[in-house]
This record gives C-alpha cells, sequence and structure tokens, in this order.
C-alpha cells in the first residue's frame, strides 16, 4: 500500500552559498531519514515540485537522480518516484544529545614491490597527464622560490592547517561527509589513518567485522592488533549486517568499504547502510568506512558517504590521494570523531611526527586553485575508456572462459572465471606471460570463494590493455 504524504518541504536560503540543488536534495534525504517521508511515500512529480520551490525542474529531476543513485527513493513506469520500501520503516532517532565538542589539544594499501612495476592489468596504478604534470611542476617551483618557513621545521602532527581546510572544503561538497578541519587528520597514506585507529581502539581479542572476502592489507593491520576476526558475508547489496549482529553482536568495530566493496566492487545498499548505523548505536560500536576509489563512478554521481548520514558520531572517516593523484605522494586522511582526536593524535607522535610540509602545500595549492576537480575530470574519461577498452577485448578473446562486466566505479574491474578453472593457478599462468591478474579467492576467509581475476584498468593504455586480454586468452588456453 501507498502512503500518501505532504512532505514538508526544506527550506531553500539562497545566500547561504551551497548550490540550490545540494540544499534539496539534502533536505528530501534529511526528511526520508527522519521518517517524515516514509518508505513507499510518493514524492512530488518534479514539475509539481519545482514551482512550489521556486526552482527549475532540472534542480528536482537532478536531486531525484542522486537519491534514486543511492537507494533512497526507487523510480516505477508511469507512477512517479517513491521512497524505497527497502529503508526502514522507523528508523532509530538518533541520540538527543550533540556531539561531544572537540577536546582540547593536549602537548605534545601497504602495496607489495610489484604494486609499482607497469604490467599491464596491475592495480594501484594512476593516470598523470602532461597537463597536471605542468601544473604540479609549477606549483611546487613557486613554494620553493619563496619558502614558507614550516617546511624547514617541524610540523602539526594533523597535518598543516591549510591542507585540512581545503580537504574538508572538498569532502562536504564531494562527499557529503560532516567535518570540521579539527576533525582531519592528514597521514602517509590511508593504510597508515587505519593503523592508527586500530592502535587507539583495539585492544587484542577484540571482536571486529570484516567484509567476506576483505581487503589483504587490512587482515594484516587487524592481526598485527591482536584482533579477532569476524568475517561477514557480502552480497549483492555489500557486507550482509543481520549476519554480522548474529556472528559477533558486541563487537568493538565494523571495516566496511561501502561505495566500492573491495575487491568485489558492489556498493552498500542503503538500507544495508542504515542498518549498520543502528547497529553501531546500539552496541557502541565504531564503523570504520574505507573509502578509497569513490571519486571514480562512471554511471551518475558519487554517492555520498557513510559517514554523511551518522548522527551519532560512530563512523571514522578514511581516504587517500594515492588513488586520485600518485601512490608515491603519499598523503591520505582520516575525519575522525571528536572523542577520537587526541588518542589517535598521541599515536601519530609515536611514528612519522607530522607529513611532509612542501608536499602538503603543494596538495593544499592544487586542491584550492582548482586543479584537483580538473584533473579529476580528465581522469574519469581516461579510466573510462581504459575500463571500456579492457572488458571488449575480454569478451572478445576470452568469451567462453570468465564473465567480465564493466564496473559502475572503481579503478578494477572482477572476471569471474567459468568452466570450473581455479584462478590461482590462472594467475600464475598469466604472471608468466606478463600479466598481473590477482586471483580473488585467497582473499574470502569463511564464505564459499569467488572464482575470479582482479584486474586493474586504470594508469594503463588501452593499447597495452588490449594485449593483456590476448596475452591472458593465450595463458588460459595453455
Amino acid at each position: 500500500m501507498t502512503h500518501a504524504v505532504e512532505p514538508m518541504l526544506p527550506a531553500l536560503d539562497r545566500g547561504s552559498g551551497v548550490p540550490v540543488l545540494r540544499q534539496l536534495y539534502l533536505g528530501l534525504r534529511g526528511a526520508i531519514l527522519a521518517g517524515a517521508l516514509p518508505p513507499g511515500a510518493r514524492l512530488p512529480p518534479s514539475r509539481g515540485l519545482a514551482l512550489q520551490m521556486g526552482v527549475a525542474r532540472n534542480t528536482v529531476v537532478a536531486a531525484y537522480e542522486q537519491l534514486l543513485a543511492e537507494g533512497f527513493i526507487e523510480g516505477r513506469v508511469g507512477a512517479g518516484s517513491f521512497v524505497s520500501r527497502d529503508l526502514p520503516e522507523s528508523p532509530e532517532a538518533p541520540p538527543p544529545t550533540p556531539p561531544p565538542a572537540i577536546p582540547p589539544r593536549a602537548a605534545p594499501d601497504a602495496p607489495a614491490p610489484d604494486e609499482l612495476s607497469t604490467r599491464p592489468c596491475n592495480t594501484g596504478r594512476t593516470g598523470w597527464d602532461d597537463r597536471s604534470q605542468r601544473v604540479w611542476r609549477s606549483l611546487t617551483l613557486r613554494r620553493l622560490a619563496v619558502p614558507d618557513p614550516a617546511i624547514f621545521g617541524y610540523g602539526d602532527p594533523q597535518g598543516s592547517r591549510a591542507l585540512r581546510e581545503a580537504i574538508a572544503r572538498y569532502l562536504r561538497a564531494a562527499r557529503a561527509v560532516r567535518c570540521d578541519p579539527d576533525q582531519v587528520m592528514v597521514t602517509a597514506g590511508a593504510q597508515q589513518a587505519i593503523s592508527l585507529v586500530l592502535r587507539v581502539l583495539l585492544r587484542p581479542g577484540d571482536a571486529v567485522w570484516v567484509e567476506d572476502p576483505c581487503y589483504p592489507a587490512l587482515r594484516a593491520a587487524l592481526a598485527a592488533a591482536g584482533a579477532r576476526l569476524v568475517p561477514v558475508p557480502v552480497d549483492a547489496q555489500g557486507m550482509e549486517v543481520a549476519a554480522g549482529i548474529a556472528a559477533a553482536p558486541a563487537a568493538r568495530l565494523a571495516y566496511v568499504t561501502p561505495s566500492s566493496q573491495y575487491p568485489l566492487g558492489v556498493v552498500l545498499s542503503m538500507a544495508r547502510r542504515l542498518e549498520l548505523l543502528a547497529w553501531a548505536r546500539r552496541a557502541g560500536a565504531w564503523l570504520l568506512e574505507d573509502d578509497y576509489d569513490s571519486e571514480f563512478r562512471y554511471a551518475g554521481r558519487p554517492l555520498a558517504s557513510l559517514q554523511g548520514i551518522d548522527e551519532a558520531g560512530r563512523v571514522i572517516y578514511v581516504g587517500t590521494f594515492s588513488k586520485v593523484l600518485f601512490p608515491g605522494l603519499r598523503l591520505g586522511y582520516a575525519v575522525l570523531p571528536p572523542e577520537l582526536l587526541e588518542p589517535v593524535r598521541a599515536a601519530r607522535l609515536l611514528t612519522d611526527w607530522h607529513p611532509a610540509a612542501l608536499a602538503e602545500g603543494v596538495v593544499t595549492d592544487f586542491l584550492e586553485e582548482g586543479h584537483f576537480a580538473q584533473h579529476l575530470r580528465r581522469m574519469r574519461l581516461q579510466y573510462r575508456a581504459a575500463r571500456d577498452a579492457l572488458v571488449a577485448a575480454l569478451r572478445e578473446h576470452l568469451p567462453e572462459a570468465l564473465e567480465a562486466d564493466p564496473p559502475d566505479q572503481g579503478l578494477k574491474l572482477v572476471a569471474r572465471l567459468r568452466g570450473g578453472r581455479g584462478d590461482v593457478a590462472v594467475a600464475e599462468a598469466a604472471a608468466a606471460r606478463g600479466v598481473v591478474a590477482r586471483p580473488v579467492s585467497p582473499m574470502f576467509l569463511a564464505a564459499p570463494p569467488v572464482q575470479g581475476l582482479m584486474l586493474g584498468f586504470s594508469g594503463h593504455a588501452p593499447a597495452a590493455l588490449r594485449a593483456a586480454a590476448r596475452a591472458l586468452a593465450g595463458a588460459m588456453r595453455g
């Protein structure tokens, strides 16, 4: 039965500097999360809502498309748009008290070596075109021409204030992350951010949910922390939260890759996101959101972050510049709930003290002067072309041996093997022909493993990927 609901329209502040589209989207999303628009409720037609709000119809259509992409609403041909029935009927209300204030400061993906190789289909590679290279060189020389005194001294363990402000602005606009610059910690890549968080949160024996299959480097970091891994199966909607609750309802932490599950690439559905957040609130658990390559989405707008819909402050958000600029930069970041900021800051002081000041300055300029957004747009086009070339070549040369579909997001694809072939043996045969095809089955912990190959397409020329597909076909023929 469809609910007939007259929604409370979001107020638009045209002088706020926030785009009207963004305000409308956030207002409708907030009404859904608060239950004012319950599951099954029909949204106003786009034309009618545009007239009521005094905005262009295209603005309403774009807001609806974003909500549709994120699973908040569903479209029915000839009937209109409705709040998704997969969402909980009565979402749990957030805690009535606001998050604690940021406390005063106290005193003072590890890749294997061959990740750096240029072999085709290797993962972890990025594109870096002539335009970005010229800009990067210019910004670096400008920083060195009139050097900031900070370059020659010790810096802030959280990272420079200017870079943290730039990161916070970017994340609020692009990923709907709720953050203040004081919550941002700049790290030596996402792996250090994750390591610091684990060091602060976990004690030996603590239960931690991990996706099954899971990112191998994360498993190694958890093992080093003495955690008890709780494998949680992954299906087409992402992590099966109910299975995690059944296995370890009082787990200390859950690690999740909601925008593009590693390695399968599925997106965590909105129903599962809300279910996961509700469990974290009830259990007093933490959620570690690894948003490692969300910038590269090829169908629609990038999905909003899990942290952005967390009202209780239970999500730790981790991102990296390694996938969007280049791995050798070694800059990542974490957005920390206020109560974790000081402990993680203290842990950082025990490692490398602070990020490299020159690199921080160049990245700040790259972000603030608009070069980053332009670089992302060019790389999306480049990676889409590489993805399409690889998929077409695999379908041409290996139509019966594997199933390869173009992913909507990310920098890699998983090609599932057919005919009972084992992915480890195929990967070894491919390596002998110079192709990096990472087997997926060893990434499973308890769930029945998928026999598939993880193939990277970012940072590789289409011609090299087509040649790799031919070489892979030769390897599988024996």
